[in-house]
């Protein structure tokens, strides 16, 4: 998976968020579902954009980015901001 791999589906994910949204302010959607989809999103933009840091931490010190791999929800969903 390439860095452009990783912002595409960095992207894909945002376009279904926004989706989502859109969906749920039309009715479209129960609230129910909207909160648990948003929640399963959001931990996999989480391990996206994880995996996107990792692959710029890797090539800033010499590394291949090729090494990184998508770390799992609970760690992710754990960082500090």
């Amino acid at each position: 998976m390439t860095e452009q791999d990783v912002l595409a589906r960095i992207k894909a994910l945002v376009d279904q968020e926004h989706e989502l949204r859109a969906q749920a302010v039309k009715g479209e959607l129960d609230p129910t579902a909207e909160r648990r989809q948003l929640a399963e999103l959001e931990v996999m933009l989480d391990q996206a954009w994880d995996l996107l840091r990792q692959r710029r931490a890797r090539i800033d010190q010499g590394e291949s980015p090729d090494s990184a791999q998508p770390s799992p929800p609970g760690q992710v969903e754990g960082y500090l901001q």
